[in-house]
């Protein structure tokens, strides 16, 4: 994700937290390897990710929004599925093996 698609999810203006955004954009992928176990390479091909971390996203920078609760369901079941993922490729990869 780039620092304008991010601004762009967030709808706000170039300026003063750029900073603060771009390292939250930067730690998107590393939290998604950690909570998942997919690989940064997997990563790129997955449609999914880019959904769970402009989610991930709102709700680092929106830390106070009343929907909190709703978007850390959403997340969390968003992860889910990618972690399902994850378990089915490498069980298809140890079939086929």
């Amino acid at each position: 994700m780039t620092l304008e698609e991010a601004r762009d999810i967030l709808r706000v203006d170039a300026g003063v937290n750029d900073d603060l955004i771009s390292g939250l954009v930067e730690a998107i992928p590393g939290y998604i390897e950690v909570a998942t176990g997919m690989t940064l390479e997997q990563q790129e091909d997955e449609p999914l990710v880019k959904t769970v971390g402009g989610f991930l996203l709102r709700l680092w920078y929106f830390g106070d929004h009343s929907d909190d609760v709703k978007l850390g369901r959403t997340i969390d079941n968003l992860l889910k599925c990618i972690s399902y993922k994850v378990k089915a490729e490498e069980a298809a990869g140890d079939s086929g093996a």
